[in-house]
């Protein structure tokens, strides 16, 4: 099964701005195995980078990703491009 999200971050904008980034890539987590359902959730690399790419404090205000789920039930998750 494969789905494409757009996950808003705007609820992370609330987190101090040293920790956005981290919350940012927990919330992307949690809500993929909220919409996947699913407890094995893995980020593709690419997506970790993306939200980090402009440091810490800024994070994107929202980020388009494909969610694939494996037969043994895993979701990959990378970004749409």
């Amino acid at each position: 099964m494969e789905r494409i999200y757009t996950i808003p971050l705007g609820y992370v904008k609330k987190a101090p701005r040293g920790r956005r980034a981290e919350k940012a890539v927990r919330y992307v987590r949690a809500f993929m195995e909220k919409h996947m359902k699913s407890s094995d959730v893995r980020l593709d690399p690419s997506l970790n980078e993306k939200l980090w790419e402009r440091g810490m404090k800024n994070i994107p205000p929202r980020i388009r990703v494909k969610a694939e789920k494996q037969e043994d039930g895993s979701v990959l998750v990378t970004l749409a491009e």
